[in-house]
């Protein structure tokens, strides 16, 4: 079953698979409390709004009027076409980029918040996708994330690390044993967050960390290597 899914992974048939599914794959989990979890969050996002991984959009009717602008970065064609379709019919004003979390094109602390929900899993590089957050955000902003995380639970932490080569190969990159509470913390970010469990979903993606996070101090620094 994994070669099956790690061959249909690397075809150029899965991504677009993937991006006509996610929506509905994610239907139950997020009438069971993520839609819910969304709204609350984001309506702490403020001035000039960049979303990493935007996906398909699901963000997009949580966000609050009046942001000075809204950037959403996705680095997958198929998601981006479903993004600019949502985008539209929306009516909201926001501007969508090509990019990875490990390379953003804007200036340097020129964003209010950044946004990440079940996106840092994702990220080939954690680490630089973390020191990009930080350099592209202003000294007072703040990172707002929904994460799946690996579980505490010593028994669901094993099976995380037993399934995650075949749902890597499933879910197009998503690592579901990563550690993202432990790096954002290794990478100079202090937290304050809640952990939740993601109903209706796999057991392997159901413990989440969300909250807010910030750069230790009042400026951008180079941030410690991650383990």
């Amino acid at each position: 079953m994994s070669a099956y899914l790690a061959a249909a992974s690397r075809s150029s048939v899965w991504p677009r698979v993937f991006a006509l599914v996610y929506d509905p794959s994610l239907a139950l989990g997020e009438l069971a409390g993520l839609r819910r979890q969304r709204r609350r969050l984001l309506a702490s996002a403020r001035g000039r709004v960049l979303e990493l991984g935007a996906g398909t959009g699901l963000n997009l009717r949580y966000y609050p009027d009046g942001l000075e602008a809204l950037t959403l970065v996705e680095p997958d064609a198929a998601m981006r076409r479903r993004l600019a379709r949502r985008v539209r019919a929306s009516g909201r004003a926001a501007h969508i980029v090509e990019a990875s979390a490990e390379r953003l094109p804007l200036a340097d602390h020129s964003v209010d918040t950044i946004v990440a929900t079940l996106v840092l899993c994702t990220v080939d590089q954690p680490q630089r996708a973390l020191e990009e957050i930080a350099r592209v955000l202003r000294p007072d902003g703040e990172l707002l994330f929904v994460e799946h995380v690996r579980a505490n639970s010593p028994r669901l932490a094993r099976w995380q690390d037993r399934l995650s080569g075949p749902w890597r190969h499933f879910a197009c990159g998503c690592r579901c044993n990563r550690a993202t509470v432990e790096l954002l913390r290794a990478c100079g970010f202090e937290l304050e967050m809640t952990e939740a469990t993601w109903r209706a979903m796999p057991p392997i993606v159901r413990p989440l960390a969300i909250g807010h996070a910030r750069l230790r101090g009042m400026e951008a620094r180079a941030v410690a290597p991650a383990t």
